[in-house]
């Protein structure tokens, strides 16, 4: 019952899409950006005699921060959203890219570098997740909001310069799930739990780069580190390289990794690469 809470005071209005200064609202004091690019390949044959199979393959990402600041507080608000699916030759179409990945932090200025803050997180996907053995036969293994990682934080930030930020405090770190367990279960226990509460320490270093005019790099390392389990830290990366090459061509490059030992024992490692159209409101 949590997670409707959460995502509504996560998700704010977004006025602003590519690579345009941030836009101000002199009595709001409000700065949004984004970047959104959808990509679209379809490959068809008819009497060809070298071979192939048929594809189609999409993939729409929309990524921004909305964000305000005064005096004494400033309160930043940044969204990922991902969906693709791909269909080759005879068979259905199969997800490739989901992602829900929502942030909210606000923080007190104290007039330097070192600032209050408390943060919440919300992470999750669209549509069901399946993996594939080797006849290719599917097994679902998650689902819409299912699981879903919340995490509530408060600590100190500090920020040496502009483009970077990085934050330490202590966490409270939930995993939500319904049909499958399989992320939230205590094996050591008989019985399945459906969620699992962790309180931690939480250390998170953010990265906004404009590198050219039409180039930025966006970069996020994630850690947590249970106090039950201390020397089982959760990793997590998301970096995001995108270059404009035209007014609406835009080119995507996104890496993710994530190394949750009570998951799976291997660095889970997922890249993208998109070019495709842009968008621009206002």
């Amino acid at each position: 019952m949590r997670t409707p809470f959460i995502a509504c005071i996560l998700c704010l209005p977004v006025l602003g899409f590519g690579f345009q200064e941030p836009v101000k609202d002199s009595v709001q004091s409000w700065s949004h950006t984004m970047i959104s690019a959808l990509t679209f390949t379809q490959v068809s044959y008819s009497n060809w005699v070298q071979g192939g199979q048929n594809s189609l393959a999409y993939t729409l990402s929309v990524e921004g921060k909305s964000e305000r600041a005064d005096s004494t507080l400033n309160w930043a608000n940044s969204y990922k959203f991902a969906f693709g699916q791909a269909r080759l030759g005879g068979g259905g179409l199969r997800k490739t890219d989901d992602k829900i990945d929502l942030q909210s932090v606000l923080t007190y200025k104290w007039g330097s570098l070192i600032n209050p803050y408390v943060a919440a997180t919300l992470k999750s996907q669209f549509a069901e997740g399946v993996t594939y053995d080797d006849q290719g036969i599917a097994m679902p293994v998650s689902a819409m909001f299912d699981p879903v990682y919340l995490t509530q934080s408060v600590g100190f930030g500090y920020q040496p310069v502009p483009q970077i930020t990085t934050r330490l405090g202590t966490a409270l770190r939930e995993i939500l799930t319904s049909m499958y367990s399989a992320y939230s279960d205590d094996p050591g226990t008989a019985e399945v739990e459906k969620t699992k509460v962790d309180g931690g320490i939480e250390s998170v270093t953010e990265i906004e780069w404009k590198l050219e005019e039409n180039i930025l790099l966006t970069a996020k390392l994630e850690l947590f580190a249970p106090l039950k389990n201390f020397d089982q830290v959760v990793v997590r990366g998301d970096n995001t390289l995108a270059l404009k090459v035209s007014k609406y061509i835009v080119v995507n490059l996104n890496v993710q990794w994530i190394n949750e030992t009570q998951v799976t024992p291997r660095t889970q490692v997922k890249e993208t690469l998109a070019i495709g159209l842009s968008y621009t409101l206002l």
